[in-house]
């Protein structure tokens, strides 16, 4: 049984640069896990662990000879910088592969040095799936009260999947994942169909196809549909204060624009966030 979303990586080449990025710039507590991760995965490996929602894991690839920095030196390779896996989690990772499989989802052996499942993206509309153990990752860390100057944003709130056919995602993530599934609604203004997956603890789960390509959004999820396939196309986080918080990240150097499909949003531009579309809404 899933019981969770509690984070979704971002794979990029500069490790020390995306944690400034999220901790200078965001104003996110990160834990810096690089001094463990690197001699047991091969790999550097931060979270971002703000109030509300999922957290966000940071990913870099270390020495080439370990599994999981192949596995994100090959995304890296394919795909680019940007949103790598989607995190879920089960008291029992093995036994929930065995129940995914039976379901006809494309499950990975296991792999070296994991205690995770790996469900290929193949099978799940471009998304890497790791099942993890319930509380695969637990801290109580929170930043100095110094650090904790400006506006703060919160963990990931809801990531986007853009996918062609939303009733066979329905079908994965409702019905093989078991998922609480809201009915498909149509969004007139962002001009897609939609319907969100919640899983009980964490962000959710937003499935998005294209309904009425003229409409701004629905106009750059089928751009991203024809790039870069079916996958994760935004993670969506909150601030009590968008003009408070466009002025905070403006002022620490990033580029910050209202989104076209709406105004009260923020979209933080890509090639400051290592190609992961940032969106930020009132919450």
């Amino acid at each position: 049984m899933i019981t969770g979303m509690p984070r979704i990586a971002i794979a990029v080449h500069d490790f020390q640069a995306v944690v400034s990025l999220f901790r200078d710039k965001f104003g996110m507590p990160v834990i810096d896990l690089s001094k463990e991760s690197i001699p047991e995965y091969g790999a550097a490996l931060g979270m971002c662990v703000p109030e509300g929602g999922s957290n966000i894991e940071l990913m870099s690839p270390v020495d080439p000879n370990t599994p999981l920095s192949k596995s994100l030196q090959g995304f890296l390779d394919r795909r680019g910088e940007g949103l790598f896996a989607l995190m879920l989690e089960a008291p029992v990772p093995d036994d929930e592969a065995v129940v995914l499989a039976n379901r006809g989802l494309n499950v990975m052996p296991l792999m070296p040095g994991a205690f995770g499942r790996d469900v290929h993206p193949s099978s799940t509309h471009g998304v890497l799936i790791r099942v993890y153990p319930v509380n695969s990752f637990v801290s109580d860390y929170r930043a100095p009260i110094g650090e904790r100057d400006g506006q703060w944003v919160t963990g990931i709130k809801r990531v986007i999947i853009a996918v062609k056919d939303i009733d066979c995602a329905i079908e994965i993530y409702g019905t093989q994942f078991n998922m609480t599934m809201e009915a498909t609604e149509i969004d007139v203004e962002r001009g897609v169909y939609t319907a969100i997956c919640r899983p009980e603890e964490g962000g959710v789960i937003e499935l998005v196809a294209v309904d009425d390509s003229s409409r701004p959004f629905a106009k750059a999820v089928a751009e991203f549909l024809q790039k870069k396939r079916e996958g994760m196309y935004a993670l969506v986080l909150h601030a009590s204060d968008i003009s408070a918080t466009q002025k905070m990240l403006v002022d620490r150097g990033l580029k910050v624009r209202a989104c076209a499909d709406s105004p009260g949003v923020l979209e933080v531009d890509q090639e400051a966030t290592f190609g992961a579309l940032l969106r930020i809404e009132a919450g």
